[in-house]
């Protein structure tokens, strides 16, 4: 299995902050750089995110729902590939976005969210009708 997790630091006066809630309601804040997205820097900081398709936008592993419609609104919108994977995310609300796809910009510092309470592993290919060998 790929670990992600190797991020490099931040440039220093270029932190931005993330935090994310965990399942149990405990939030771990952290300082990352730019470009940095939310699967990478929960793996390598070892919080509960699965990413189990590696990041490739074909799961929906590393769901994390934003807390700020504010904030939700100064991210790029979702694309299709990550709109149709969201669609079968658990707990999927308004602000939901996959980990992988949302990377950090300094208009996103400050950035919040929250992990649901469990994940679906559902892939794209269980649903291609393709025959697994």
């Amino acid at each position: 299995m790929a670990m992600h997790g190797h991020l490099t630091p931040p440039k220093p006066g270029e932190e931005l902050t993330v935090t994310f809630v965990d399942k149990e309601g405990e939030e771990h804040e952290f300082q990352v750089a730019q470009g940095d997205n939310l699967l990478d820097i929960a793996q390598s900081e070892e919080l509960e995110m699965e990413g189990a398709c590696g990041g490739s936008c074909a799961c929906s592993t590393c769901h994390v729902i934003v807390e700020s419609d504010d904030m939700y609104d100064k991210m790029d919108e979702p694309d299709d590939d990550e709109n149709d994977m969201l669609d079968l995310a658990f707990g999927l609300t308004e602000t939901s976005r996959l980990g992988c796809q949302v990377k950090m910009n300094k208009a996103l510092n400050g950035l919040r969210v929250r992990l649901p309470s469990m994940t679906r592993n559902l892939q794209a290919s269980d649903f291609s009708g393709a025959k697994k060998s």
